[in-house]
C-alpha cells in the first residue's frame, strides 16, 4: 500500500508541475498574439484612404496646368461631338438596297417612271437620292447614257456628303497632341527656371516643371488616340455605304436597260 501511495503522490507531482509549465508557456504566446494583432491594426489605420477617380483625374488636370489641360479637353469634347453627328449621320444614310430595288423594278413594270420616282422619293438615304435624280432626269426623255452620267456625278456629291466633317476631326486628332507637346516644352523652361532661382538641381526642385510636362503630353496622347479610333470607324462606314452606292447603281442601270428594251 504505502509504494502505491506513493507512487501516485509522485504522478500528482509531475502532473501538478507539467501544467505549471504549460500555464507559464501559454501567457508568452498570448502576449505575443496580442501584440501581432495590435500591429496589424496600427498598420491598417496608417493605410492611405482610397482617392475617387474623378477627384485623382481634377487633381492630375490642375497639376497639368488649367490652360493647357483645358485646350486638350475642348478638342476631346469637339472631336467627339462631330464623331457622334457624322456616326448619326451615316446610320441613318443606310438603305436596304435589295428591298428598295425590288421595289423599284415592280414600281416600273407596274406604273411606269413616274412611280418608281415617288418610291425613291419616299425612302431616305443617299442611294435613294440618286435614283431619284436618274428617274428625272428619265422623265425627261434624257438617254440612258445621259442618266448614268447624271448618277456617277450625283454620286459623287453623296460621297462627299458623307465626308463632310472629316477633316475637322482629322485636325483635333493632330492638335491634341500638339497641345501637349506645347505644354512638355513649357514645363521644361519651368523646372530651368526653377533650376537658375534655386541654384540646384535636386529632384525637389526640378519635379513640379516635370510633372506638368509629362501630365499635358499623356492627356494630349489619350485624346488623340480616342479620336483616331472613331475617325477609323467612321472611315469604315463611308468606305461601306460608298461601295453600296456603286453597286446599287450598277443594278439600276441594268434594270433600267431592261426597261427600255421592252
Amino acid at each position: 500500500m504505502k509504494k502505491i501511495f506513493m507512487f501516485l503522490a509522485v504522478m500528482g507531482v509531475m502532473a501538478f508541475s507539467a501544467q505549471n509549465a504549460a500555464a507559464q508557456d501559454e501567457q508568452p504566446a498570448e502576449t505575443t498574439a496580442t501584440e501581432v494583432v495590435t500591429e496589424a491594426t496600427e498598420a491598417t489605420d496608417e493605410l492611405p484612404e482610397e482617392v475617387p477617380m474623378h477627384q485623382a483625374l481634377k487633381t492630375k488636370f490642375i497639376e497639368g496646368g488649367a490652360g493647357f489641360m483645358a485646350l486638350v479637353i475642348a478638342c476631346l469634347i469637339l472631336g467627339l461631338a462631330l464623331c457622334i453627328e457624322r456616326i448619326l449621320y451615316l446610320g441613318f444614310s443606310k438603305t436596304n438596297t435589295k428591298k428598295l430595288l425590288a421595289k423599284i423594278e415592280a414600281a416600273l413594270q407596274n406604273g411606269g417612271v413616274k412611280e418608281a420616282t415617288e418610291v425613291c422619293r419616299n425612302t431616305r438615304g443617299p442611294v435613294a437620292s440618286i435614283f431619284t435624280q436618274a428617274f428625272l432626269r428619265l422623265a425627261d426623255g434624257q438617254s440612258l447614257e445621259e442618266v448614268e452620267k447624271a448618277v456617277v456625278s450625283y454620286g459623287g456629291v453623296e460621297a462627299s456628303k458623307m465626308e463632310q466633317n472629316l477633316s475637322w476631326i482629322s485636325l483635333f486628332i493632330a492638335i491634341a497632341p500638339s497641345l501637349g507637346f506645347l505644354g512638355t516644352v513649357i514645363g521644361m523652361i519651368q523646372a530651368f527656371d526653377a533650376i537658375m532661382v534655386a541654384g540646384d538641381m535636386s529632384p525637389a526642385v526640378v519635379a513640379g516643371g516635370m510633372k506638368v510636362a509629362l501630365i499635358t503630353t499623356v492627356g494630349g496622347l489619350i485624346v488623340a488616340v480616342i479620336l483616331q479610333i472613331f475617325f477609323n470607324y467612321i472611315l469604315s462606314q463611308v468606305e461601306s455605304l460608298t461601295i453600296e452606292m456603286e453597286d446599287a447603281s450598277i443594278t439600276l442601270m441594268d434594270i433600267l436597260v431592261k426597261y427600255q428594251g421592252k
